[in-house]
């Protein structure tokens, strides 16, 4: 088959199922191009997309000048790997250290990555700093976390599809409720604690919003005990929820901070992890890495996605609209027996459907308003996350929420 044959969406979906493993569960949509709030499949009907690649795609699709800084990295120098500098790292590392004020980063590529390199940097930091015994450190999680799918990180998470079968586990973890801080408090006094893992909303679990004051609190907890604290923004940062982070709603400085997805605009993999001099510099050279950390395109691509997100103030654009879209939906939920509650933050939204977990309602809905434009996708089964690029305008969101209301409406009892 000739490299760029064009595929329809048929051709496209028997592909991937006879040759791809089988470990996601997409829409059947086959997208072929993207642009801002938009993308295409392969026969060229036109969505608006509400899930921004899990909002990776923050700064919408194709941002001409994140695309434009990848191209022309990628025409001069593309990988050198970190055994010779760039002229590109340091620049990058300069920025970013000063746009979410931490005195150093450590480049990786994806979110799971990012989130196993604070772990180590944590644990490393409870044995040479606070005098843990090696080996005994613990790391407080939250329950219905989701930090990604590596053992370490399964290892914690109370979901059963991606857990079972794939231990043993690791151990070093103590878990506790989430938005409870007196659960938080009686792990703290728990010892050899190192840190608390934690996303100050937690997406993939239905967009659960904590009580206000409940960062604040905890970040005051664990200073009180000397335990680190460790956001998880890979969903929640670069102003998807209304904030440049979603600890800014607190005021809170984490003392590392995890950064993925939109740190790079969806173009090319980029995460990182943020922390100050007395934190990072435990790692020293061989003891943590990454061919591809901090390689010259991800580091162009990366100050571009950032300036954008500055440039064209969307987080002042998802704070906004944000308000928007819950007002809307709670005029329709008010008199709807399909949908029950909106809740999120900014444009990470959630809406429950009424129905259970087991059932395929949601799924269903998903399908109807593909067909009737918007992508969207359901989490833990009743659930439907509703997160578009922050480049949206106010005239695309209400067109968009019209199209929910009205597919909304098909599924009616």
């Amino acid at each position: 088959m000739p490299v760029l044959e064009k595929l329809n969406t048929e051709r496209a979906i028997a592909l991937e199922d006879k040759y791809g493993a089988h470990n996601y569960h997409p829409l059947p949509v086959v997208l072929s191009k993207g642009e801002g709030v938009y993308v295409w499949d392969a026969e060229g009907k036109q969505y608006f997309d509400f899930l921004s690649a899990y909002s990776a795609v923050n700064q919408g699709h194709c941002h001409p000048k994140i695309i434009n800084a990848l191209v022309t990295q990628a025409q001069t120098l593309t990988l050198t790997s970190r055994a010779f500098y760039n002229d590109r790292l340091g620049r990058y590392e300069e920025f970013v250290t000063k746009f979410f004020g931490f005195d150093k980063v450590l480049p990786m590529n994806t979110g799971a990555e990012a989130v196993e390199t604070a772990i180590k940097l944590c644990r490393k930091w409870a044995y040479e700093k606070k005098g843990i015994a090696e080996q005994e450190a613990q790391i407080i999680v939250c329950e219905n976390n989701f930090h990604g799918r590596t053992t370490t990180i399964i290892s914690f998470s109370n979901d059963e599809n991606a857990r079972k079968n794939f231990g043993p586990y690791t151990a070093g973890f103590i878990k506790i409720p989430y938005d409870d801080i007196e659960a938080l408090e009686t792990a703290l006094e728990q010892p050899n604690v190192a840190g608390f893992l934690v996303e100050p909303i937690q997406g993939e679990a239905g967009v659960y919003v904590p009580a206000d004051g409940y960062l604040t609190k905890a970040k005051t907890l664990c200073e009180s005990k000397n335990v680190l604290f460790i956001a998880d923004e890979v969903q929640t940062g670069i102003a998807r929820t209304g904030k440049l982070l979603a600890v800014h709603h607190e005021d809170v400085q984490p003392d590392i901070l995890i950064l993925g997805k939109a740190l790079s605009g969806g173009a090319y993999p980029v995460s990182a992890v943020l922390a100050n001099d007395a934190i990072m510099n435990v790692i020293k050279p061989g003891q943590h890495g990454s061919t591809f950390g901090g390689n010259p395109i991800a580091a162009a691509v990366a100050v571009a996605a950032l300036e954008v997100v500055q440039d064209e103030d969307l987080a002042a654009n998802a704070e906004r609209l944000g308000t928007i879209f819950r007002n809307e939906m709670n005029a329709y939920i008010a008199g709807s027996n399909i949908a029950t509650l909106v809740r999120g933050k900014g444009l990470l939204n959630a809406v429950v459907i009424n129905d259970t977990e087991e059932s395929d309602t949601a799924w269903n809905i998903c399908v109807a308003l593909m067909e009737n434009g918007l992508l969207a996708k359901p989490t833990h089964g009743n659930i439907i996350r509703f997160a578009p690029p922050l480049v949206i305008t106010e005239e695309q969101l209400l067109e968009c929420t019209n199209i929910i209301k009205r597919t909304l409406k098909q599924f009616e009892k």
